[in-house]
């Protein structure tokens, strides 16, 4: 257990709080024998929690300019299995858990769902045992670069997407992108676009290609939803302003 707290950065008050949370429900024939009662089953269930608040208070606090629909597609994709998987297997988590004769024959150590799991509980431990400060640090220390792939690749790339779906949730509708104006030879041209919702311009963008410009003109729509998000209704109401 020593090994392991020196690999995920923080030390246990409460050690029995560590051993649960890697222990998993395969281990309990045989860990009965020791003594063993309990499985990280509960544990899981609570880091699931504070995992996903600290991420979601991460992202509205560090990126105020994306709606709260785009936040919430972020915050899916860096709390989901393969995410925490991935994590879990660079603090080799793996290694330190108790599991099964059968889990361990089917190469237990590896599977995704289990090492997610011991994941969350092992977030479960550190906020039961030191706080929501201390969850906080374990959390933001293991994911911020992930939220930083996530937010580079998943977004700025597909401002379109994020558009099309926050407008298909909020306003009923889907934006439209037209053609302002095409400039220089057919070998370099560029082209101006502008983004509509409901017969008004919110965005607008220019690039190389059509592609270029629409993402430029979606990321604009984006930000200005974003500072008018306030005023969008649960009856999908055009924002104002």
């Amino acid at each position: 257990m020593g090994d392991l707290e020196d690999r995920i950065g923080y030390r246990f008050r409460k050690m029995d709080l560590l051993e649960e949370a890697t222990t998993h429900k395969s281990f309990m024939n045989e860990g009965r024998r020791l003594g063993v009662t309990r499985n990280n089953e509960r544990l899981e269930f609570l880091g699931d929690t504070v995992l996903g608040l600290v991420i979601a208070e991460y992202l509205m606090v560090n990126f105020p300019k994306y709606p709260e629909g785009v936040l919430s597609k972020f915050k899916g994709r860096v709390v989901s299995e393969p995410t925490l998987a991935s994590v879990s297997r660079s603090l080799g988590i793996g290694g330190f858990l108790n599991i099964g004769k059968g889990e361990e024959l089917t190469q237990g150590r590896e599977k995704s769902s289990l090492l997610a799991d011991a994941l969350e509980a092992i977030i479960a431990a550190i906020y039961l045992d030191g706080g929501l400060d201390a969850a906080r640090t374990f959390i933001i220390g293991q994911f911020r670069s992930v939220i930083e792939q996530t937010i580079q690749v998943d977004s700025i790339q597909d401002h379109k997407t994020d558009l099309q779906e926050y407008c298909q949730r909020e306003l009923e509708t889907l934006p439209v992108y037209q053609v302002k104006d095409q400039r220089g030879p057919d070998h370099q041209k560029e082209f101006d676009i502008a983004v509509v919702i409901r017969g008004k311009i919110y965005g607008e963008g220019s690039g190389r290609s059509k592609k270029e410009a629409e993402q430029k003109a979606a990321k604009d729509a984006l930000e200005r939803l974003a500072r008018t998000s306030r005023d969008v209704g649960p009856s999908g109401r055009e924002p104002s302003g």
